[in-house]
């Protein structure tokens, strides 16, 4: 069985946020089932030196885009037993970043073309595209529209993996002559019309085999008016076709008995090690060293969909607890001004990293007693699995990944692997840290430890799950017509 995923981000890369993470991963664990997975996704120029040396050019082409014929060269590199090919073109890729520019609809017009180009050209011709987020929703589309009647091109099977419906790829009706070459016909509610522009996500809504969530519970949020962004009606349709699988961390490399990046390892049975880690981050960040004061952390994005506006609802009742609190993320401008000022105002109590340092984030998972993660919405969430691992209890509220990942702590049947809360409500989230930390203090507390650190959150259950959809997509007589 081979599969190709096309992705725009992948750890370690080029990596902006869960998608490179998942990316990074889940072909390792596909691979160790037996199932040959590749990776295509662009040549950044922010990839590191030391990759870019390792890679070697194996093809170059032109590629259509619109009324344009761009150079497209595909380097390829073996990387922990994954092959990956790059796709290059310095004017659309060697820029600082890799989204938020003016040209995002050509650049990834480009690159969806240049990956079903490429198939061409390449030793290795896939049984299964899989398609992550609008960066690469055209593929299907494109390839039921067009690239069937290419020899070999009409048994592709295609699975569109949808990471966070917030984010579609909405552009100007006139992009779908100029930058996809296509003809006004594609141009209607059934394709890719969508209120007056045209929308790279809904594309593959439309023509993809299968379409997966990251999670069970994100899969049924979005199939409403509340969390579909407008394309609850189009997913219901699609209902029959849609599959939520969570993700999972690598829990090589988040692993607190073999972590290089924390103060001092340790494992379920030796958490007194734990205890050195938060001393030593209480001492980083000029915090009073109390061993018996928990330490509560967020590592997120500020932005609202975070839960920020809860956070800021309740902040000063939540420092008038006998807790410390540090925040690391970087966002909304509003949100990080906010958390300086207050931070400011309890110097003893709230501490704020405004930036992101891969190692500062695992010393502070190894730190923590407690993970706050308080989602507007979640389509799995990462933060809250590599908080179990750690035993970093995590306090979360009970939308998509977080609802299936989290067992609030029921102290009646010891079970439960964390605390949550059902609404989008910052008093309810307020009782349910100080609930936390009533237990923090309780006999119970090592046990809710326990369970979280010993909870599996690995991907090995997911990849099974992949590999019997991509195997019951291969056995299909048919694709999927639209």
């Amino acid at each position: 069985m081979k599969v190709l995923f096309a992705v725009s981000e992948c750890g370690p890369f080029a990596k902006s946020g869960g998608l490179a993470d998942v990316a990074g991963s889940l072909p390792k664990e596909l691979k160790s089932l037996g199932t040959d997975v590749r990776v295509i996704l662009p040549k950044y120029g922010t990839i590191a030196d030391d990759f870019k040396a390792d890679m070697k050019k194996i093809k170059e082409f032109t590629v259509p885009v619109g009324w344009r014929n761009q150079y497209c060269g595909i380097e390829e590199l073996s990387y922990e037993g994954v092959t990956y090919y790059f796709v290059d073109n310095e004017y659309y890729f060697k820029r600082e970043g890799f989204y938020g520019y003016y040209d995002d609809g050509e650049r990834f017009a480009y690159f969806n073309r240049a990956v079903l180009e490429a198939l061409a050209h390449l030793d290795f011709y896939p049984d299964v595209l899989h398609c992550h987020d609008w960066h690469t929703a055209m593929i299907p589309f494109l390839l039921r529209m067009e690239y069937y009647k290419r020899k070999g091109y009409g048994l592709i099977r295609t699975v569109f993996t949808i990471h966070n419906l917030q984010f579609q790829g909405i552009f100007p009706r006139e992009a779908l002559s100029d930058l996809l070459g296509l003809d006004w016909g594609a141009f209607n509610p059934e394709h890719l019309e969508f209120f007056g522009c045209i929308n790279f996500m809904k594309g593959a809504l439309v023509a993809a085999d299968e379409i997966t969530t990251v999670s069970p519970t994100y899969k049924q949020e979005i199939q409403t008016p509340v969390y579909g962004e407008k394309l609850d009606g189009l997913l219901k349709t699609r209902e029959e076709d849609l599959v939520g699988i969570l993700n999972g961390i690598d829990d090589k490399f988040y692993n607190p008995a073999d972590d290089s990046l924390i103060y001092k390892t340790y494992t379920v049975n030796s958490l007194e090690n734990k205890a050195v880690n938060k001393s030593e981050v209480q001492k980083f960040f000029g915090l009073p060293q109390k061993p018996n004061t928990p330490l509560m952390v967020m590592i997120t994005r500020l932005t609202k969909q975070k839960g920020l506006d809860l956070v800021k609802c309740v902040l000063n009742d939540i420092l008038h607890e006998d807790i410390q609190m540090v925040v690391l993320g970087t966002g909304d401008y509003a949100y990080e001004e906010y958390l300086r000022h207050a931070a400011n105002s309890y110097p003893d109590k709230l501490k704020v990293h405004i930036g992101f340092s891969e190692g500062l984030a695992h010393k502070l998972y190894a730190a923590a007693d407690l993970f706050l993660m308080p989602s507007l919405f979640e389509p799995c969430g990462l933060g809250q699995l590599i908080a179990m691992k750690y035993g970093a209890v995590p306090i979360v509220r009970e939308t998509g990944g977080l609802n299936d990942t989290v067992q609030s702590w029921n102290e009646i049947t010891n079970e439960g692997t964390g605390f949550s809360f059902k609404n989008f409500n910052a008093h309810d989230m307020l009782y349910t840290i100080r609930r936390a930390l009533h237990f923090y203090h309780d006999p119970a507390w090592k046990t809710i430890v326990q369970k979280a650190m010993e909870k599996d959150n690995s991907w090995a259950q997911s990849a099974f799950k992949y590999n019997q959809l991509y195997a019951e997509l291969i056995s299909r007589s048919e694709t999927h017509v639209f």
